[in-house]
């Protein structure tokens, strides 16, 4: 058993003083208040919220496509940057820019990721002899950084809604439903920790079937489903005139939408729509800074709030991963759409408490991870707020939380557990030195092959 002690912590029903957590195989088994101090002295510890939408990959891509390249840049003139990007990956590189990727989340803030993980393939779509040789490769990245990790395999299949066939990087993505079986068990039989989780990614309403959708749906009944929708607006425009619907609209009437389902981006909805999912319960994937880098839309933040709707923030390609950078960069898109400060604030609770929480709770439930709030029987997934900055100086509990998110300072967390492991120590993981040497020959190698 491990004690950590909190001059402040934000317990369930808020902010209490001189806490005492005790943990056991990863779990919160005791907690008390106005306790004397034990164990490992901290002075603010919050829930530590999962990332609940990752392409680690895509990190090493992090300032590379800046340059104008088309006078109408856009999001598809990115994708084919990726694909470019794509033809020099290894297994051995992927796995290596994954492991960077996930001890620079644990650094910011993460307990946990969602790994939305489409590469399958060697160049060309070649298979490798290990059908999981990917999913092997993202499992040892999870390993090496400890971090919690919900392993997402994806179904990528096709072109276009016309069912037209993958072409040049895309090859690389390519899957059926076979695939995804072999690597949700494969990946369930070796998990490195007993937090670890596994669902299942149609990649988004384009890149499947409405057969192999309904297909996945029912194989997985129990497994977290996560996809992307509505990010496009020529997303929007193909699903519409192929199948007489918006892709939130056809896909609210042909499956039972609930909290199991994570619908990434939700960029370009109605209102009506922006209703039906908060009443469906299920969770809203924000990645405000790729949306932003990508030049996406921005979401219906006010009107789900109203409803109450559910969401949660992920780091998308990673060209920035920083989890008070995504929580800020959401509330300031709802004040720029608005015209309005403190937007997503209530009378009873500030802007940054409110981010927070919908970042553990939401994730928690998109990850189909036992976590989300420091409370008896739940993952002790923890962060210690930073030590010796000067934006926290003086301030405690909700204005500590606020300060911590909207300050220019750098320094994310103090100390971060993921259910219960240690791995982040006076602001650095614990293998961050050999991480970042690897990663740096990695990239060294990348950049001389473009």
């Amino acid at each position: 058993m491990k004690t950590l002690w909190a001059k402040n912590a934000l317990l369930e029903n808020g902010w209490e003083s001189s806490v005492q957590i005790d943990i056991e195989n990863g779990k919160i088994i005791s907690l008390k208040s106005n306790a004397p101090q034990k164990g490992y002295l901290a002075n603010t510890l919050i829930p530590a919220p999962s990332n609940l939408h990752s392409h680690t990959f895509q990190r090493a891509m992090a300032g590379m496509t800046e340059a104008k390249v088309n006078p109408t840049d856009s999001f598809w003139t990115w994708r084919k940057l990726m694909y470019q990007f794509l033809d020099v990956l290894t297994p051995e590189d992927i796995e290596t820019i994954a492991s960077y990727a996930m001890m620079e989340m644990a650094e910011t803030g993460f307990a946990a990721v969602a790994e939305f993980h489409y590469i399958h393939n060697g160049k060309n779509g070649v298979r490798y002899s290990n059908p999981a040789e990917m999913t092997d490769r993202i499992a040892a990245a999870g390993t090496e950084t400890g971090i919690g990790l919900t392993h997402l395999p994806v179904l990528y299949s096709q072109g276009g809604i016309d069912g037209r066939k993958l072409e040049g990087g895309q090859k690389r993505f390519q899957t059926n439903i076979s695939d995804i079986e072999h690597q949700v068990t494969k990946f369930s039989s070796q998990v490195a920790f007993t937090d670890w989780n596994v669902g299942v990614a149609p990649h988004s309403l384009r890149a499947v079937s409405q057969k192999e959708l309904a297909e996945v749906v029912t194989l997985f009944p129990q497994k977290p489903i996560h996809i992307h929708i509505a990010e496009q607006t020529a997303e929007v425009d193909e699903i519409k005139g192929g199948y007489g619907a918006t892709p939130v609209e056809w896909l609210f009437n042909n499956h039972e939408v609930n909290n199991r389902w994570c619908l990434i981006h939700s960029t370009h909805l109605t209102d009506i729509e922006t209703r039906s999912i908060a009443k469906s319960k299920a969770i809203v994937g924000l990645c405000p800074i790729t949306e932003s880098s990508l030049g996406d839309g921005i979401f219906n933040g006010v009107i789900f709030s109203k409803e109450k709707g559910a969401y949660g923030f992920g780091t998308d390609s990673n060209i920035q991963i920083d989890l008070r950078a995504e929580m800020r960069t959401f509330e300031y898109s709802q004040r720029l759409k608005h015209k309005a400060r403190a937007v997503l604030a209530t009378e009873t609770k500030s802007t940054g408490r409110i981010l927070h929480e919908q970042a553990n709770k939401s994730s928690a439930t998109a990850l189909g991870r036992n976590s989300g709030k420091i409370a008896i029987g739940y993952l002790a997934d923890i962060a210690e707020l930073p030590l010796g900055n000067p934006d926290l100086e003086g301030l405690k509990n909700d204005m500590a939380l606020d300060a911590w998110i909207f300050s220019p300072d750098s320094t994310s967390v103090e100390n971060l557990w993921s259910a219960g492991r240690h791995i982040v120590k006076s602001r650095s993981h614990i293998n961050k030195e050999i991480i970042t040497k690897k990663y740096m020959k990695v990239i060294k190698k990348l950049r001389s092959d473009l």
